[in-house]
């Protein structure tokens, strides 16, 4: 169950419960794609012990901005804003498909979560950089992200993890950046609960093995309190495939049901061959 409201060009989809419990509900951009100058702005708030999976109906395009117009030659910025605030016990995992990045797009993103003591998050984002499909990069383009956890404790806030990138010009090429590829992904997870150094290690030892068979550079490595896993490489599906097995091995930690991929998603691929999810 859920309350929700949204305003053009966002509009809340049907919600479905998930057999793990988990609020399925997918959010549909209808403006088809975001031009210089878009801002899209989201609140989600997570009442005491309830449990959310948030996607999107389809992939996010952000169009060309530099050089298409003579009153901003140099072009504008889309932008959005996501706020987050998980009450007692509860958890959100925040699942969007991917964004692409069409050639002299500007696009800056926004995710602040504030997390009760022993609620948990997961989010995870993939980013396509241009339509490599058509020969095109990010050109003159430019991407950014802002990603902040903060968790309440008696004693006071802490942060989990300030995560700030910006890819564009030499970034997109550098071997400390993209390196040329054109895919870069992003997951992190907050844990409910402190876990146990050789917890931790065990359980990112089983994440790094689910890189198996897939191409391009997989890193994943501990938070304080929970994991952060990078992708960079040529292909979306590889990228998606990884952190839907991450998805997968923390929900067995937590002793959750295994993850359903939202029913709004159209990829037909199995992510989980050996398990044999659906």
């Amino acid at each position: 169950m859920h309350q929700g409201r949204a305003s053009a060009p966002l509009k809340l989809q049907r919600a479905f419960c998930q057999a793990s419990g988990h609020c399925e509900l997918p959010l549909l951009h209808t403006a088809g794609g975001l031009v210089g100058g878009d801002q899209l702005s989201l609140t989600v708030e997570a009442k005491a012990h309830s449990r959310a999976l948030i996607t999107t109906v389809a992939a996010q395009k952000a169009y060309g901005s530099v050089g298409r117009s003579r009153v901003h030659p140099g072009g504008r910025w889309a932008r959005q804003r996501v706020e987050v605030q998980l009450e007692q016990g509860s958890d959100l995992e925040w699942l969007p498909q991917e964004l692409v990045l069409y050639s002299g797009a500007l696009y800056e993103q926004t995710l602040e979560v504030n997390l009760a003591a022993d609620a948990a998050f997961l989010g995870a984002e993939v980013v396509r950089f241009g339509r490599t499909a058509a020969g095109e990069g990010l050109g003159p383009g430019c991407w950014r992200s802002a990603l902040t956890i903060q968790r309440q404790h008696p004693d006071g806030p802490r942060w989990d993890l300030v995560d700030r990138l910006e890819l564009g010009d030499a970034a997109l090429t550098s071997p400390h950046g993209l390196g040329g590829e054109p895919v870069f992904g992003s997951l992190v997870w907050a844990a409910p609960l402190a876990l146990k150094p050789a917890e931790l290690a065990g359980l990112l030892a089983l994440c790094r093995s689910d890189r198996n068979g897939l191409p391009g550079t997989m890193a994943c490595g501990p938070l304080e309190q929970g994991l952060i896993a990078r992708y960079r490489g040529s292909s979306t599906q590889a990228a998606r495939f990884w952190f839907s097995r991450i998805w997968a091995r923390l929900r067995a930690f937590r002793a959750l049901q295994p993850p359903q991929l939202p029913r709004v998603w159209p990829f037909q691929e199995n992510p989980w061959p050996e398990a044999g999810s659906t």
